[in-house]
């Protein structure tokens, strides 16, 4: 079956094309989210919340990319999303604690899942760090970090998922290669 046969197959809501839209994309998309993520029930949550949104906005997929381009597309905004929300809310939890009224969240043992093939790191304490330290990198560099070093992503693919030039990805590994320097620099300096 083609790609063009398949995209009508989802648009028909046809269950043996979900069936096989899940085969073919769930460790994927998995592997991303736990990229950006690196907790596995929040990772599942994400991963669930895709292929809900690819089921539901399949009609809108213009064909433009690859299906692949497109799904990955919506992983790492959906993603970014719950980033920004939890971001949210320990800001607000923050904010409560300056008050008195409640004490801030501490984040650091929000990362659970540290196996992920990408980040073949032997210590779960250099793992936490370098997450930590991924998620200090501004919101671009972040994603292009993560889908490139952690998720093996080329340079082109990135630039379709987060459609930004060629020369814009480059420049943005750049500077979070970088900007993770100083982060780990400063990290490791205060800590020992």
């Amino acid at each position: 079956m083609s790609e063009t046969e398949f995209i009508e197959e989802l648009r028909s809501k046809s269950e043996k094309a979900y069936s096989r839209l899940l085969d073919d994309f769930q460790q994927k998309v998995y592997a991303t989210c736990i990229s950006f993520v690196p907790n596995t029930e929040d990772a599942e949550d994400i991963a669930q919340d895709v292929f809900v949104e690819v089921f539901n906005a399949i009609h809108k997929f213009k064909g433009q990319s690859k299906l692949s381009t497109w799904i990955y597309k919506i992983t790492t905004n959906k993603c970014l999303e719950f980033i920004r929300k939890k971001n949210t809310k320990k800001r607000f939890a923050f904010l409560q604690s300056i008050t008195g009224n409640v004490i801030p969240m501490d984040m650091t043992n929000y990362f659970t899942e540290m196996n992920h093939p990408g980040v073949l790191l032997e210590n779960k304490e250099t793992s936490k760090t370098l997450f930590y330290a991924i998620n200090q990198l501004p919101e671009a560099q972040r994603t292009v970090f993560t889908l490139h070093k952690i998720d093996g992503k080329s340079y082109n693919e990135i630039s379709e998922i987060i459609d930004k030039s060629l020369s814009s990805v480059e420049s943005l590994m750049f500077r979070s290669k970088k900007n993770l320097q100083k982060i780990l620099e400063n990290f490791y300096k205060n800590n020992i």
